[in-house]
């Protein structure tokens, strides 16, 4: 990508994701997203009803009455996004790509970070880890990862989703936010799931198309797999064959749900077609 075609697609996806996180999600992402720690702020006299656990000795010893810590939320945070970019995000017969998807949401997320002054960092992952940004703050750290959002080139094109949550947990070590960004075309991850949302608070983003869904009747096809290349002619006027393509989706979509119910994880499915504006503040109002 040529850099005046790359400054003008970064400028696009700035004006129209920090339009929507400053006007729709910031409220929504500050309390469905707090700080998880307690700092404190200051000492006031005891009231009945306070915790006593709460009651400091040497101002209760030095006043002669009872005063209590009083305590307040930390507020800062960190953002972490695992961006799955898999040979299958370059699928879409709707409106667009999968991975077009990927950078407005990821975009979107960034920004509403910037916006609560939280930090934000992202992974790149296939099989592999392909790219760690660590989190940092501001509006020139956001553009850098929305820059690489647009052009980076994995080096593999398959998932494991258990390299990239082991990766989360020991890259990261104080508590963060993460958002897992895939079409979780990938299976038995559920410990490594179940192990990164014990330290962190993980969400889920499940992105698809609705042709992964549904096979369309169109005759003889050659569907071609994205991340192992290998191709099939199939005929698609099979109705036994069309239904098991359904069903073996639903069972996918339904053992996904199982996982993540399993390991406590929050999420989402949002399909290339539909506004996902909607569907991150469905979210997020679940977490408030």
């Amino acid at each position: 990508m040529e850099t005046t075609e790359l400054i003008k697609k970064v400028r696009q996806i700035e004006i129209k994701t920090r339009g929507l996180s400053n006007h729709i999600f910031a409220g929504e992402y500050h309390s469905a997203f707090k700080g998880r720690g307690m700092t404190f702020s200051e000492v006031r006299e005891y009231q009945y009803g306070d915790d006593v656990r709460n009651i400091d000795w040497n101002v209760t010893a030095r006043m002669s009455r009872p005063f209590i810590k009083v305590f307040e939320e930390e507020r800062e945070n960190t953002v972490v996004l695992l961006v799955d970019v898999s040979g299958s995000r370059e699928f879409g017969t709707m409106e667009r790509f999968k991975k077009n998807l990927v950078t407005e949401i990821a975009a979107t997320l960034a920004f509403s970070t910037i916006q609560n002054n939280d930090k934000i960092g992202v992974i790149f992952f296939s099989d592999k880890v392909e790219h760690f940004i660590p989190p940092q703050k501001g509006k020139k750290h956001v553009l850098h990862i929305i820059r690489e959002l647009l052009t980076f080139e994995p080096e593999d094109r398959g998932t494991n989703l258990n390299e990239a949550l082991r990766y989360l947990t020991s890259a990261i070590k104080k508590h963060c936010t993460a958002f897992l960004i895939s079409d979780f075309m990938d299976n038995d991850f559920e410990k490594s799931l179940r192990i990164a949302n014990h330290k962190h608070d993980l969400v889920a983003l499940h992105i698809y198309d609705w042709r992964e869904a549904v096979l369309p009747d169109v005759g003889m096809m050659l569907a071609v797999d994205a991340e192992t290349g290998r191709q099939q002619w199939i005929d698609t006027s099979d109705a036994s064959l069309r239904k098991h393509y359904a069903d073996s989706w639903q069972r996918r979509i339904d053992n996904l749900q199982t996982m993540f119910k399993k390991a406590g994880v929050d999420n989402v499915m949002v399909r290339t077609d539909e506004d996902y504006v909607k569907q991150l503040i469905k979210l997020f109002k679940q977490r408030a």
